[in-house]
């Protein structure tokens, strides 16, 4: 049998410009929805329209999602500057951007959490709470300090990022916290944890790892009538449990997995722990 292959056919090089008009649009339409130009408008009122910069800015990340300079070169192409309405302006008018959203973050991510709640009236409000480090390749950041590195680089500076997210079936991220490279989980925990408290229904599940589980920060949640999952961290006297591990007691877990586990109440803490063995 005898396959033919077809040639392509030769592109011919013209002047025409491609603009990515979708996520332009999808930005557009949410930045509405959501009501972003008043939350972000009164953190400023001369020189280029902010929310104009935002919507650039937030558009150019879907689209190529490279540095803040190639943003600024995207950004200038004539006719992304007639669709945002914008003037043609240099590139340190981004970075000033992002000065001014870091000075005000705080507020800008309260009123954020306001509208997104009040849009969307979540039904369920059980949350995620992870903190990851991120590297710094500079050295002038007040934030960078040396501490515990997940990228496995602790010659550099760091800074560590808190995570809130509202869990199955919403999954997705409402809060972020920034803190010093050598603020450890369980310090970082309450200022995660109380940026989007208040925004939670009684009763709401706070899932989070062991490495800020504490008694403070347990009873911190407890005080707001809300549940939480987490891990222990185990000593002698639970070594020693999962050493006598008992099957005939245990309740299956998961059977796919063959996970049995037993429920153990510890009366020095508020808390109950899940002993999970796999066999």
């Amino acid at each position: 049998m005898k396959i033919t292959k077809q040639r392509a056919f030769p592109t011919i090089p013209n002047k025409n410009i491609c603009v990515p008009i979708g996520s332009i649009l999808a930005v557009q339409l949410f930045y509405e929805k959501l009501n972003f130009c008043d939350i972000f408008s009164k953190h400023k009122s001369k020189g280029l329209d902010l929310n104009s910069l935002l919507i650039g800015l937030l558009s150019y990340k879907l689209t190529e999602n490279f540095s803040i300079k190639e943003a600024g070169k995207w950004l200038n192409q004539e006719e992304i500057l007639n669709i945002l309405n914008l003037e043609r302006f240099h590139e340190r008018v981004l970075y000033r951007t992002l000065e001014l959203l870091g000075r005000n973050r705080e507020e800008i991510l309260s009123d954020i959490l306001d509208s997104l709640f009040s849009v969307y009236g979540f039904e369920e409000t059980d949350i995620n709470l992870d903190w990851t480090s991120i590297v710094l390749y500079g050295t002038k950041s007040n934030l960078g300090k040396y501490g515990y590195s997940r990228d496995h680089r602790p010659d550099k500076l760091q800074i560590t990022v808190g995570i809130s997210e509202l869990a199955d079936p919403i999954n997705i991220p409402i809060g972020v916290t920034v803190k010093k490279g050598n603020v450890l989980d369980l310090e970082h925990f309450s200022d995660t944890y109380n940026q989007v408290k208040r925004r939670l229904k009684k009763g709401s599940l706070i899932i989070f790892d062991k490495g800020a589980n504490t008694t403070d920060n347990l009873r911190s949640i407890q005080d707001a009538e809300m549940e939480y999952l987490t891990a222990m961290k185990l000593n002698t006297s639970d070594d020693k449990i999962i050493e006598n591990f008992d099957l005939e007691r245990a309740e299956l877990i998961d059977s796919e997995k063959g996970i049995y586990g037993i429920k153990i109440v510890k009366p020095s803490v508020a808390s109950i722990l899940n002993s999970r063995i796999k066999t």
